[in-house]
């Protein structure tokens, strides 16, 4: 991918235009990822090496913040970025070309068969406090000075699940204005598989963190240069694993201290690969077969899909 002008993704829950002006560190470690394909985990994962303790402190959305979410302060996020002083983990949704890249700093690009994703993302919106979000939003634009669009009632969701699947894999909505679709979730993928010159990539795929969280985790370790004694490796594994971030859902779950969800423990809701199955029969996988053809991003879709299409 060559590099040049960064792209703009904007959306009512990100602006990639507040990495603008964040002074980045060397040994920064970026959680790049679509939504619903582990985002979470993997800051989990990447928090518990860096801190080297099971017991977080404090809510893990405040130790690895989401920088380009509109509904908290860029002011107070730049402020709790700037006062950590370990190793800083930070989340975005923003794809590679739309993000600074600089030497020393490791981006973690992270996929999930994209069948999957249009299922969980399907229960995050059923699970997401609309009301408290929008609220949350307009006092982060008061303190930060800025104008938003309001936020105009959602458009009726289909009646079915396999409609709302069918909405999310053939949306044509420009990837740099949607926060979640299949042609989103390729293009964003694209960028982490073809990286723009310089970025230094670890690419991460949840199936392989369900196989073998262990190994998965050591891996990455050695891939930041983190050393972790042999005695302290089962209590971060047992912490990273589904079931223990669920059991935390209320320091785990993303901004679960501000009430963004109507039931935090339910926004790690099965954590299993393969549910797509359930509706797609072999008209619909030929159907989804020439959708992510026409999306046009070959190394992508090649990496991410598991079985391969």
């Amino acid at each position: 991918m060559a590099s040049g002008e960064l792209v703009r993704y904007r959306g009512l829950v990100y602006d990639s235009a507040r990495w603008r002006g964040f002074d980045l560190r060397p040994g920064d470690i970026i959680v790049t990822t679509p939504p619903k394909c582990g985002t979470t985990w993997t800051q989990m994962i990447c928090v518990l090496l860096v801190h080297q303790r099971a017991e977080l402190g404090q809510p893990l959305s405040e130790l690895s913040p989401w920088l380009d979410m509109t509904s908290t302060a860029r002011r107070d996020v730049v402020a709790t970025l700037g006062a950590q002083r370990h190793r800083r983990v930070i989340k975005t949704h923003t794809p590679l070309d739309g993000l600074p890249i600089e030497p020393g700093v490791t981006y973690l690009g992270v996929g999930r068969d994209p069948r999957d994703v249009a299922l969980s993302m399907d229960n995050h919106l059923d699970n997401l406090d609309v009301g408290a979000f929008a609220a949350a939003r307009a006092e982060a634009a008061a303190i930060d000075g800025v104008a938003i669009d309001p936020i105009e009632p959602p458009p009726p969701r289909a009646a079915t699940p396999e409609a709302r699947f069918w909405s999310w894999v053939e949306s044509d909505v420009a990837p740099t204005g949607v926060a979640s679709s299949l042609l989103r979730t390729l293009r964003h993928l694209q960028t982490c598989v073809d990286p723009p010159s310089g970025a230094d990539v670890v690419l991460l795929h949840y199936d392989e963190l369900r196989a073998d969280l262990a190994g998965q985790m050591r891996g990455l370790a050695d891939r930041l240069g983190i050393d972790v004694s042999a005695g302290r490796w089962p209590e971060l594994v047992r912490a990273a694993t589904f079931d223990e971030m669920r059991a935390r859902a209320d320091v785990t779950a993303p901004n679960a201290n501000r009430g963004a969800w109507h039931d935090s423990a339910r926004f790690f809701n099965r954590g299993t690969s393969g549910q797509w199955r359930a509706l797609v029969d072999a008209g619909g996988l030929d159907r989804y077969r020439r959708r992510v053809a026409a999306i046009g991003a070959p190394e992508a879709a090649a990496w991410v899909h598991r079985p391969p299409l």
